[in-house]
């Protein structure tokens, strides 16, 4: 990463609460401009994080640098950001103006520069007649907006964002999600955003940081991260996955079951116990029996729209059904209900071993 394009750098940071680590020797750097997502499961250290960024919190050990600068140990009010929380923190006794208007008061603003830049951002939101009302009286995607209006208010150049959409609704939080990355593109901001909805981080985020146990475990684009899981835990907690055992017969085949499977093995020796992680869109739904082919039976459908998910029974994946995901203009003809035999394989490119 060229380090002019840097825009936030992380040394070894670590955070302590008593005996517990809740971060642990972590090293990143953010680009200028960059919409980043840290994801992870809860108590994976990514909030901690975030308020280790803002000051927050007080990092144990390690470096934090904004645009070049040491602000490891600079108070809050002293770092460049705007912060959104789960919660808003909208002041309920305040209308929507003078929410926005709250830290630029505080910045000693004037009273006319206060209104331009408070009217600019409700016409920014689409929210410019809801200018007198009170959070009580907003939805809370309004909600949502008018706390990332306030967090922009004072032009800050990094935006950060905790778990901003988790209390909104499946429909809005999609609809929001958009909005928001939109919202990022026409400002230029740098963002970061937690998150424990993999869903949200692929749709929204430039780059994603998967987090576990207050480490990184892997860095990359939505669809590296997706396609190219680094380990099992990132293969099972992004995405829908399959897990199956087989062991490594040369560099170009496994044995899956009783069936030899053409692969390639590189960074395996021969007998390898392996974890072959499979995305239901890898799994091929055949017609006829082939030499690669495995056998199963449909113990449940679901109907997703513009594709199905078939729920497999088969001797391959013993602890649970095999899922597959079957677009629905690629439904073959041959009989697929609840009850029948399926043929099946994988596709190999889409296949990851552990």
């Amino acid at each position: 990463m060229d380090s002019q394009s840097q825009y936030l750098k992380i040394e070894n940071l670590s955070k302590d609460f008593g005996n517990f680590r809740a971060l642990n020797n972590i090293s990143i750097s953010i680009n200028n401009g960059e919409f980043v997502c840290f994801l992870g499961p809860s108590g994976c250290g990514k909030t901690t994080l975030l308020r280790c960024i803002a000051g927050l919190e007080l990092q144990s050990s390690g470096k934090i640098f904004q645009n070049g600068a040491l602000i490891s140990n600079l108070p809050t009010s002293q770092r460049d950001f705007g912060i959104v929380f789960q919660s808003y923190a909208l002041f309920p006794n305040l209308s929507c103006f003078e929410n926005i208007a709250y830290g630029l008061r505080n910045a000693a603003w004037t009273k006319a520069d206060i209104e331009t830049r408070v009217d600019s951002l409700l016409d920014l939101i689409g929210l410019s007649d809801h200018s007198k009302k009170y959070p009580s009286q907003l939805s809370g995607g309004e909600q949502q907006r008018i706390a990332l209006a306030r967090a922009i208010a004072t032009s800050p150049n990094l935006l950060l964002l905790d778990e901003p959409l988790s209390a909104l609704d499946a429909k809005v939080r999609i609809h929001l999600r958009q909005e928001l990355k939109n919202f990022h593109r026409s400002l230029g901001l740098t963002s970061i955003m937690v998150t424990h909805d993999q869903e949200e981080a692929l749709s929204i985020a430039d780059r994603i940081f998967v987090m576990d146990g207050g480490e990184i475990m892997q860095v990359g684009s939505p669809e590296d991260i997706y396609r190219h899981p680094a380990s099992a835990f990132v293969a099972n907690f992004i995405g829908m996955t399959n897990f199956l055992s087989g062991t490594v017969v040369n560099g170009k085949k496994i044995k899956l079951g009783t069936h030899l499977f053409p692969i390639d093995t590189q960074g395996f020796s021969k007998g390898d116990q392996i974890k072959v992680a499979a995305r239901p869109e890898a799994v091929k739904i055949l017609t006829t029996k082939t030499n690669h082919s495995f056998e199963g039976k449909i113990v449940e459908l679901e109907f997703l729209g513009s594709f199905v998910r078939l729920h497999i029974s088969t001797s391959l994946s013993p602890k649970g059904n095999l899922l597959a995901d079957l677009a629905v203009f690629e439904k073959p003809k041959s009989n697929i209900s609840l009850g029948s035999k399926v043929n099946f394989t994988f596709s190999p490119d889409l296949l990851s071993l552990f």
